[in-house]
């Protein structure tokens, strides 16, 4: 899996990649040929986002932009006729994340920043692999692989 990140300190791009590394391998999906963004921005970006692509004019955590109409049930590789001409990548789509949110959120919820982003970035990675929380079942799913995760990879409220 190639991640191309932006603005993110070189920690948090480790330990994301680990997460994204194991999700994918968790959920029984392919590493190779695969790619994905991850991108810091301020609120302000956010929010502009936010009110151009889903109508909603506020600041939020964590976007995400598909590129795939995937669904849980679909596999990756079900999708490579989208794959880069250049270099044979499926490129899922990218995860935008609020910096200034994240800290906020941290602090709100009693836990480091580190673990914010490594749930904010999960949380937006699980919506490329199409995941969503939309009904209250489908919440109850996406929140359940997402603590799993997160434990197996030793993520806890103080990393």
């Amino acid at each position: 899996m190639i991640i191309d990140f932006e603005g993110l300190e070189e920690d948090l791009e480790v330990k994301i990649t680990e997460i994204f590394d194991f999700t994918l391998n968790f959920l029984n999906e392919s590493k190779e040929n695969v790619s994905v963004g991850v991108f810091f921005t301020d609120e302000e970006e956010i929010r502009q986002l936010n009110s151009n692509y889903r109508g909603i004019d506020k600041i939020t955590d964590v976007l995400s932009f598909p590129m795939l109409e995937k669904t849980p049930d679909d596999k990756i590789t079900d999708f490579e006729e989208f794959a880069d001409i250049d270099d044979g990548n499926i490129y899922l789509g990218d995860i935008i994340i609020c910096k200034e949110k994240a800290l906020a959120q941290a602090e709100e919820y009693n836990h480091s920043f580190k673990r914010e982003v490594c749930f904010l970035a999960l949380h937006g990675l699980l919506h490329l692999l199409g995941y969503d929380h939309i009904e209250k079942e489908d919440e109850i799913i996406m929140q359940g692989i997402a603590k799993e995760i997160l434990e197996k990879v030793k993520v806890g409220r103080d990393d």
